[in-house]
């Protein structure tokens, strides 16, 4: 990863709406981050914290309606997402970013061969003819440590584990050599053997290709192993962020530091229960106008109910550059406070 260099993806006030009969929800709320070249950004929360929204957003993927994204900026390389055509973007995806869901079953065309689905963006993207498309596509399956590639080459999902899928589907997501490889949770369906291979794949394939990665996950335990940086997500937006070791060492947020007591440690007695963070997320029907982790946060007081905190700097550095967090009981924003 170089430090200097310029963004690859960056994204600015990113705002988006899903319209219901029941009316508006707010589920994305002006998120901005970047992504240099070579970095792995992890973005963690709970369920419903706008992870995934978030990232579906930035190509367009989510359906329009209900989804509308109000506002905001995804500059790919300076090239702004949100401002293309269909067309363009349809350019972009799996090209330029390529995207690994969840359940590779649901992702997969079951009545396609592997190769055909591998094939397929090679031919679309890079006008490859199909012998040289199926060439790449053996390079892909073994890049991704599928044994006796050429063969399983023509046979179909149900033929696969779930871990051969899910390495199917990284394959399909390198193919066009992407800048940034979007992966929203796609060890959480496998079982952890299984779990520590993927994770170990993407460390190496990051090695190798020096590609930015996003991984969106609950488990800040994965995030440890993986990530430079982290940012943390609640009522659809950003709460904190901040370098991997700042964060376990340092975390400023009450929600970051509660997501951080419900890891399961090895040490201390067995009878200790876990922690778990009382309440539910909030129900985002309209814009925020106070803290949305306010209900459950054992450190409110009164401007919590008044104002939604803006992202503050914690080590002096500007936004998204270090270490930053939106919440009014953080230390930077009681000394603000007490000079004010």
């Amino acid at each position: 990863m170089a430090d200097g260099a310029a963004p690859v993806l960056d994204v600015r006030d990113l705002k988006t709406v899903f319209r219901t009969r029941g009316g508006e929800v707010h589920a994305v709320n002006d998120v901005s981050f970047h992504l240099k070249p070579g970095e792995l950004l992890g973005v963690v929360g709970e369920s419903g914290s706008g992870k995934s929204v978030t990232m579906m957003s930035l190509l367009r993927l989510l359906p329009s309606p209900p989804a509308d994204i109000r506002s905001g900026k995804v500059l790919l390389n300076g090239r702004d997402l949100l401002a293309m055509s269909d067309d363009e973007l349809r350019s972009v995806r799996g090209a330029k970013v390529g995207f690994v869901f969840q359940d590779p079953m649901t992702s997969l065309n079951p009545v396609f061969t592997l190769g055909n689905q591998i094939m397929e963006p090679l031919i679309k993207h890079m006008r490859m003819s199909k012998a040289q498309a199926e060439a790449r596509a053996v390079e892909l399956l073994e890049l991704v440590g599928i044994p006796g590639a050429k063969q399983r080459l023509h046979q179909y999902p149900h033929q696969f584990s779930g871990g051969m899928r899910q390495r199917v589907m990284i394959a399909i997501a390198l193919a066009c050599d992407p800048d940034v490889l979007i992966a929203d949770e796609p060890t959480t369906a496998l079982d952890v053997t299984i779990q520590a291979q993927i994770l170990e794949l993407v460390k190496e394939l990051r090695r190798k290709l020096g590609m930015a990665i996003i991984w969106i996950t609950h488990d800040l335990g994965v995030i440890a192993g993986i990530a430079d940086r982290v940012m943390v997500m609640y009522g659809g937006q950003v709460v904190e962020h901040a370098p991997v070791r700042e964060l376990f060492a340092n975390p400023q947020h009450p929600y970051t530091r509660a997501l951080l007591q419900t890891i399961p440690r090895i040490t201390g007695p067995r009878t200790a229960r876990l922690k778990v963070i009382e309440g539910q997320p909030p129900i985002l029907t309209a814009p925020l106008t106070a803290c949305p982790f306010r209900a459950r946060c054992e450190h409110r007081f009164e401007t919590c109910n008044a104002m939604n905190p803006p992202r503050r700097a914690i080590d002096g550095q500007s936004i998204g550059q270090g270490h930053d967090v939106a919440c009014h009981w953080s230390a930077p924003a009681l000394q603000e406070a007490a000079h004010a």
